[in-house]
């Protein structure tokens, strides 16, 4: 009688260790999903906010030539539609964004194609630039903001908070 009394404890503890292992199988995949997507959310945009970040910086230092190359234009081959003289005019000394320290990023919109980052500046409107995804050259935000369709995650999330 031990013997059947035995084996039916060996199976039980057999099952629960097995359930165990499942368990744990399980929550370390939910936790490498969460983990992962977490991390995507917050790196996505990684490579065209240091896009803005130098473009920023190449203002702030006056390097207006530099600039104008995130722009995906060089003196030697000028943007058809946004000459350097433009370029100058809008970013340069004499515009009205001549304090290029006095920008802050106020919020990155995720769109399939790009990016859409709005600058604040003080005493003006927001101004919406755009960083293609494929290649990282900026330019001004498209109207509508993000051509196409998209997940705006994070407005949901925070219109549920707000």
């Amino acid at each position: 009688m031990t013997s059947f009394l035995d084996a039916y404890e060996n199976q039980a503890e057999r099952q629960h260790r097995r359930m165990q292992v499942v368990k744990r199988l399980v929550l370390g995949g939910l936790l490498a999903v969460i983990g992962g997507s977490v991390l995507f959310y917050t790196f996505r945009t990684h490579s065209q906010e240091q896009v803005v970040k130098r473009f920023l910086d190449d203002l702030r230092r006056q390097q207006y030539q530099d600039a104008y190359t995130l722009w995906g234009c060089t003196q030697d081959s000028p943007c058809k539609y946004y000459p350097p003289e433009e370029f100058t005019k809008d970013w340069g000394p004499s515009s009205r964004y001549s304090n290029a320290a006095a920008f802050k990023v106020e919020h990155v919109d995720f769109c399939n194609d790009g990016v859409v980052f709005d600058l604040a500046y003080p005493n003006t409107e927001n101004i919406g630039l755009w960083v293609q995804r494929a290649n990282n050259v900026i330019s001004f935000a498209p109207w509508p903001r993000c051509p196409g369709r998209h997940l705006q995650l994070g407005a949901f999330l925070r219109s549920l908070f707000s």
